[in-house]
């Protein structure tokens, strides 16, 4: 196998040297926001996860790829993410589900990475910075140097509008009626639900009066990518379905859409939660859940006193992770109960959703 050198470039001229995998990227560049990823494993649901719009992904395991790839993993049909960093890609697979290699996975999914690179070095650099803009490929330093400065980042942009369906579909055959809004949903999360539910997915524009149309029994508000302030209308419509009194429940950005639909306020992280090993404290049972996390941006735990309780915190940063609205059947959480990859420990929360249905 040749090997095609490339360079990583960061917006504050930082160099890292390495070798090019995956498909090959146009003009010899991708760019976009460079975080790092915690987990040990999932490799394969954190690259098709859609919340990773407008981001290339660092993987802070040196070894990714060893038990290959499969399509049963995929978090959606296609990756959103704009590239992918390890230290090291494995060069031989094992695992009795494998379909293909981490490498011929990247190629089918037209996604870019570059390995061979100092991702310690890099980590240190985005936790002592930030995210950061940045671009890799096998262009010349000053050119990803460029493209890098040129790339406008996630603050602002509508990525959401990358990610949602186009037309409603229907998933599963529960007992109960589930609306879910498509901000970047993931395949897992569709699988919880349906176990409880009959679920329409329907377009991130939905209306509330279209949802009422369909009757629900609850209405769910999933995951998705970049600023909950650029998802236009959102908040309008999580508003006006709260009010009617229509159970609901978010995760990740639909916490952050329900909280702005309640008047509160979000900010951008520095580096963000990224990964499946970040503890979370139910401030109701006093337990501890470690919790898989993708965002960078966050609820101000202040702009919600008035409207709802506080239900999680995050032990590392003690940011917001879970409320209560009060006078309403609504709750959401900051982290993703349903895993994939990361552990169950959360899990509860659908059925917690259930038995609000149940209520009615």
């Amino acid at each position: 196998m040749s090997v095609r050198e490339g360079q990583l470039v960061l917006r504050d001229g930082s160099v890292f040297e390495g070798e090019l995998i995956g498909a090959i990227s146009p003009r010899g560049i991708s760019s976009g926001e460079v975080v790092f990823h915690t987990g040990m494993t999932g490799y394969q649901e954190v690259i098709s996860d859609p919340s990773y719009a407008g981001q290339i992904i660092t993987f802070t395991t040196p070894h990714i790829g060893n038990y290959g790839t499969t399509q049963a993993d995929n978090e959606a049909f296609r990756v959103h993410a704009r590239g992918v960093i390890v230290r090291e890609e494995a060069r031989r697979h094992s695992n009795w589900r494998s379909d293909s290699s981490l490498d011929a996975y990247l190629q089918s999914m037209m996604v870019s990475g570059i390995g061979g690179i100092d991702t310690r070095r890099l980590t240190r650099v985005l936790r002592d910075t930030g995210a950061m803009a940045g671009a890799f490929g096998s262009a010349d330093e000053s050119t990803l140097l460029t493209a890098a400065r040129n790339e406008v980042g996630t603050s602002g942009i509508k990525l959401v509008e990358q990610v949602t369906t186009q037309q409603p579909y229907v998933v599963g055959s529960g007992h109960y009626k589930v609306v879910a809004f498509d901000f970047g949903i993931k395949s897992t999360i569709l699988r919880c639900l349906s176990e409880i539910a009959t679920v329409t997915v329907v377009p991130a524009s939905t209306t509330a009066e279209q949802v009422r149309l369909l009757a629900p029994d609850g209405v769910f508000l999933s995951n998705g990518p970049g600023d909950p302030e650029a998802v236009d209308g959102a908040p309008e419509t999580i508003r006006d379905l709260v009010v009617g009194g229509v159970p609901v429940f978010g995760i990740c950005l639909g916490h952050q859409l329900l909280s702005l639909a309640l008047g509160g306020k979000t900010y951008k992280l520095p580096f963000g939660h990224h990964g499946a090993n970040h503890p979370v404290r139910n401030l109701k049972t006093g337990s501890v859940e470690i919790t898989s996390q993708n965002h960078n941006f966050c609820v101000d735990t202040n702009s919600l006193r008035d409207v709802a309780d506080i239900t999680h915190t995050n032990l590392n940063d003690m940011t917001n992770e879970g409320m209560k609205v009060r006078d309403a059947r609504a709750f959401s959480v900051q982290y993703h109960p349903e895993a994939g990859p990361g552990p169950h420990d959360s899990r509860y929360l659908f059925n917690e959703f259930r038995q609000m249905m149940e209520a009615q």
